[in-house]
């Protein structure tokens, strides 16, 4: 198996979640009258740990890190679409108890399988991790966590892909197929007003938007269609180069949650590339 290499801002992104996770668990372990019953669930597990490029150690993936936190989850439903990386996965954590493990494409494991794991009226709550490679994601799955109240989200919002591939200064070059996995993700095609702009010039011309509109605009789309109703403000995460990858969004229905990672996302947000 040869695993994955990550650079700096993938630590940093390892280490924000495993912090928020280990406050979640905590908190809903505690919790009483009612007692709920809080699952942890990745979406693209990956195969359970990472090659740093920095140090060139093993770094522990998130799922690993979510298995050693305590209080520990009730359960954790791990997924992912490679099916060497979940025979590594397997591997890895074959000795923990209640960990469910899918080989398939999450967009429609976590729709038909894990979510209703997770409904809201059988006192189950759920931390769900959505770190895609790229432009991999539906936003039927963004959607339906949203609309169960019952999820808490960390999602990967991949604005280098969406750049390269989609973005463009001048849009009727782009490959329609490319243009529709941005659809998929953003869930219609109203990522094309975020992103363009005909209003700063006299002729009309389409003018490319900065990362901040678009981010803007699916924050609010989170909010007023998603039906999160706290999403602080995202995490840029950069390559070595300092430039912006994707950002990290975190989705909640509770101000206490909205709280806690704005202040870890406040405390690496001006961190710099070691």
């Amino acid at each position: 198996m040869r695993y994955d290499e990550i650079g700096y801002w993938s630590e940093v992104k390892l280490e924000i979640v495993q912090k928020y996770a280990a406050v979640y668990s905590k908190i809903l372990s505690a919790r009483k009258n009612p007692t709920l019953y809080h699952v942890y669930i990745d979406a693209f597990a990956g195969a359970g740990q990472h090659v740093s490029k920095t140090s060139g150690n093993m770094v522990p993936g998130s799922p690993l890190n979510a298995l050693c936190i305590q209080p520990p989850f009730r359960e954790y439903h791990l997924i992912d679409l490679d099916s060497k990386k979940v025979d590594s996965l397997r591997s890895h954590t074959r000795d923990w108890p209640n960990i469910s493990i899918y080989e398939g494409d999450s967009n429609k494991v976590l729709i038909e399988e894990v979510f209703p794991k997770a409904r809201y009226g059988d006192y189950r709550r759920a931390l769900c991790l959505l770190d895609p490679y790229g432009l991999h994601l539906k936003w039927q799955v963004i959607e339906s966590a949203g609309n169960m109240k019952s999820i808490d989200i960390f999602l990967n919002f991949p604005v280098q892909d969406m750049n390269r591939n989609v973005l463009w200064k001048n849009p009727e070059r782009v490959d329609p197929h490319q243009a529709v996995r941005l659809t998929d993700f953003w869930g219609d095609e109203s990522w094309r007003q975020a992103a363009y702009d005909k209003s700063s010039n006299l002729f009309g011309w389409e003018e490319k938007q900065g990362n901040e509109a678009i981010v803007k605009a699916f924050r609010k789309r989170l909010k007023d269609t998603a039906n999160f109703a706290y999403v602080p403000e995202p995490m840029p995460m950069r390559n070595s180069k300092n430039a912006i990858v994707y950002y990290l969004f975190f989705a909640s229905q509770k101000p206490v949650a909205a709280d806690i990672v704005t202040d870890i996302f406040n405390k690496y947000r001006n961190k710099g590339v070691t």
